[in-house]
């Protein structure tokens, strides 16, 4: 089953602090308990994956290799203009592409007490027995079997499953790295012989409207290709699951037909080369889905080949949570309008604290700038370095002043606490 987010609630938790408030007057106590119970994401958004498919896997769907075709035509493919035959053609690029691409299948062990995330779809599974947990893509980009894919797409396997073009039985696949922050995880599998691999291309010299490429094993059908454009660049989205939020920065966005299995799977440009992993795709809309771009993962898989830590980016955060305002809450506040956002919680400790914010102030403004909700206050904070000082206007008793605050990294205060 798929992944689906929840929806959008009209706040923001900039610090993923607890929030345990104290009301000062009945009417907050509705809308702060409303508050507490929310989380922040993107409605629509989920996860390429197809975790608990439903499907099942036909064993009968792995191709015959056209390695020996591949490997002539990869050399003939030179330019990054769309054409309907040829050596840079669409047809040649799958050609080429294909037998380094791979199908990821995952499963979970069946528990004691029978819970498991198919448990209602499974019947007569024993304690100790393995069940089908979700499939995805991934490909190689080292002929030694070295295997990219999407980190929630192998996440909690017991066992991972990986089926390549001209072989009749799948590999079984070791874990090397992962990165939950990243989104992305290394595999290794053993062959008798070298494997076919992908060259990683430029995502950084990639033209928002040039052609692209996806092939992945959307719904289980095996080894679809889908093309479309480079829609933007630089996107930021942030995605919730069991684990926690997942905050993707620096984003492809590509209008290629991406979909539950895609994930892990690349995305190629016309010289046949990786320039992104397909990662998440928005379920209310058409055309919009999302790639890890190679500027991110190129510079940190030989890390995850060796199950090296990687340092995260500095993450700008003043320490605040925040809800918006409404018109029950002007009396309390002392204020005559809703624009701007009431502080819920802050912590002590924080950028926030220390310049002298507090519980129930309103931010009315950001460097001078007016903010009319919470989220104008979050893209103010992440548009800041590390080290930057904001000038925040408040609210406090009906009263106006400015605060100065220094953009703290949240990473860096997480590894401290811990």
């Amino acid at each position: 089953m798929n992944e689906d987010m929840k929806d959008t609630k009209d706040m923001i938790n900039i610090t993923d602090i607890k929030v345990e408030n104290k009301m000062k007057t009945s009417k907050f106590k509705p809308m702060f308990a409303a508050f507490m119970a929310g989380a922040v994401v993107i409605g629509g958004l989920m996860f390429t994956s197809d975790k608990l498919n439903l499907f099942g896997y036909n064993d009968g769907a792995v191709q015959s290799s056209v390695a020996a075709a591949a490997n002539s035509a990869a050399a003939n493919v030179q330019t990054a203009s769309l054409s309907p035959t040829g050596a840079n053609s669409v047809s040649s690029i799958v050609k080429a592409a294909s037998p380094a691409i791979v199908k990821i299948e995952t499963k979970v062990k069946q528990t004691n007490n029978g819970q498991n995330r198919r448990n209602s779809f499974q019947q007569g599974t024993q304690s100790g027995d393995t069940i089908e947990n979700g499939i995805g893509s991934g490909f190689i980009f080292d002929s030694n079997g070295y295997i990219l894919t999407n980190e929630h797409v192998i996440d909690g396997a017991d066992e991972i499953s990986v089926y390549v073009q001209g072989y009749d039985t799948p590999f079984t696949a070791k874990l090397l790295g992962s990165s939950y922050d990243l989104d992305l995880a290394v595999l290794q599998i053993q062959g008798d012989k070298a494997f076919p691999a992908l060259k990683i291309g430029s995502s950084d010299n990639t033209q928002v409207g040039d052609w692209l490429v996806a092939i992945g094993n959307p719904y289980d059908f095996d080894y679809s290709v889908t093309t479309g454009v480079l829609s933007a660049k630089e996107r930021t989205i942030s995605i919730d699951d069991t684990e926690g939020t997942r905050n993707y920065k620096h984003l492809l966005q590509t209008d290629t037909a991406i979909n539950p299995g895609n994930s892990g799977g690349p995305l190629l440009n016309l010289n046949g080369e990786v320039i992104g992993i397909n990662t998440a795709v928005n379920s209310e809309a058409q055309g919009i889905g999302f790639a890890i771009p190679a500027s991110t993962f190129g510079s940190v898989v030989d890390k995850l080949k060796n199950n090296e830590s990687i340092p995260k980016e500095p993450a700008p955060y003043i320490g605040v949570a925040l809800q918006n305002i409404t018109d029950e809450m002007l009396s309390d506040l002392k204020i005559n309008s809703t624009k701007g956002a009431v502080v819920a919680e802050v912590e002590h400790g924080t950028p926030a604290f220390e310049a002298g914010i507090r519980q129930y102030d309103v931010i009315l403004s950001v460097n001078g700038t007016a903010t009319s909700s919470t989220e104008d206050i979050t893209k103010a904070v992440q548009a800041a370095a590390v080290g930057d000082e904001l000038k925040v206007t408040i609210s406090r008793d009906g009263e106006t002043k400015d605060v100065t605050v220094k953009v703290g990294d949240k990473n860096a205060a997480a590894n401290y606490q811990s």
